[in-house]
């Protein structure tokens, strides 16, 4: 409920709850009245009597309006604490639970960013291990090669030396 509402409705209950001065007032004039009338001997002391009594009851009335709109501000300011607390409450517990959400969504960002780490050095190694792999096979390759071909250039020196030793052997001859 709004601070507002609140207010409205606590004035409400102020003026359900506040007595009815005006009709008291009316009762305790009409009272005077009648007992003025039966007391009263001289019609100027009747007529005064009757005039201090209602400035009296005007007066009690008076101070009975007071106290009711004093109560009825105390009321609208109790209304309006109850209210304030009531919005620094739900403040206070949205305040919480937007933490719990951010804090959930760091967590789960955090495991995400863990798991991609993860995945990005399990992928390293692999690729880290295939170009070794590869690296050494092209070695082994190359080494292979070289061998083969410094085997055959041996081989073609060996035989064009011996070629050229017949050659001149048979020159010599």
């Amino acid at each position: 409920m709004s601070p507002k509402k609140q207010v409205q409705q606590d004035n409400v209950e102020v003026e359900e709850q506040a007595p009815e001065p005006l009709a008291e007032v009316q009762e305790q004039v009409a009272e005077s009245t009648e007992v003025a009338a039966e007391t009263a001997k001289n019609p100027l002391s009747e007529v005064i009597g009757q005039a201090e009594k209602a400035y009296a009851a005007y007066m009690e009335a008076g101070r009975q309006v007071a106290r009711i709109y004093k109560d009825n501000e105390l009321q609208v300011a109790e209304a309006y604490r109850r209210a304030e607390e009531q919005a620094n409450r739900m403040c206070e517990e949205s305040i919480k639970e937007a933490m719990r959400v951010r804090d959930a969504a760091i967590a789960r960002a955090l495991k995400v960013r863990e798991d991609a780490e993860s995945r990005a050095r399990e992928a390293f190694e692999r690729a880290k291990d295939e170009a070794e792999n590869a690296s050494e096979e092209t070695v082994a390759q190359a080494l292979t090669t070289r061998d083969e071909t410094i085997a055959k250039a041996w081989q073609i020196r060996e035989d064009t030396v011996e070629q050229a030793w017949s050659i001149y052997s048979k020159i010599i001859r």
